[in-house]
């Protein structure tokens, strides 16, 4: 195995992308902040849109059991409106949480775009979207939203993926740090600091995608400076 990467992964020697490089990532990053603005940071009528199963259609009791919130998933995906899987990700309530998951879309997911291309990036979205959503909403309801899972399971595939083939640049102490704030999310802490509550399980479940992507998916064989 290799320990470090030969060559520059950017035409330059820039070992981050620049925004032309990244079409994707700018594109997710820019339609977040839109919908910040549409929904008021969800306080208005279009945030139940967006989640993954509109709390105003269903008696709110129904989300307080686990058989509950799978009837009104599936009654919602039923009813055709499949695109609440993967909105919740643009709903944020904070412009720190937002600032925040912007950032780390960036720094990595802009690494991978570039390096394993598009298409991988756009699966890797899709997969962790899905995995953090419905694990968030089968504990916990409808009301969350954000781009962290998506985050987590993008630095998942980063970690993991690292260790078969060294191309992305991070420092380790990162992947340390997100697994620490991870576990201190399913304690009392945050809410004690005043952080409110956290979505523990999209954490989770976008982490535990990012891995099985990074395990399951060929590695690319192409350089970037062969595109």
């Amino acid at each position: 195995m290799e320990n470090q990467v030969s060559s520059p992964i950017t035409p330059g020697g820039r070992w981050q992308p620049s925004p032309g490089h990244a079409p994707f990532v700018i594109a997710v990053i820019g339609l977040a902040l839109i919908m910040v603005w549409l929904t008021d940071m969800g306080q208005n009528a279009l945030t139940a849109q967006m989640t993954i199963a509109d709390p105003r259609r269903f008696p709110w009791d129904l989300f307080s059991t686990f058989p509950g919130r799978v009837d009104a998933l599936s009654a919602t995906l039923a009813g055709g409106e499949v695109w609440r899987l993967i909105t919740p990700d643009f709903l944020h309530f904070s412009w720190t949480h937002l600032i925040f998951n912007a950032v780390m879309l960036w720094f990595l997911g802009s690494q991978i775009e570039w390096i394993d291309g598009r298409a991988r990036l756009i699966a890797l979205f899709v997969v962790s979207s899905l995995a953090s959503n419905v694990l968030q909403y089968l504990v916990s309801g409808p009301l969350f939203g954000g781009l962290s899972g998506v985050v987590y399971g993008i630095l998942g595939y980063c970690w993991l993926s690292q260790r078969r083939r060294p191309r992305f640049q991070f420092p380790p102490a990162l992947v340390t740090f997100a697994l620490a704030w991870m576990v201190i999310g399913f304690t009392p802490l945050p809410e004690w600091l005043g952080l409110g509550s956290m979505a523990n399980e999209a954490h989770l479940g976008g982490f535990v995608a990012g891995l099985a992507m990074a395990l399951v998916m060929p590695l690319n064989k192409k350089s970037p400076t062969q595109r």
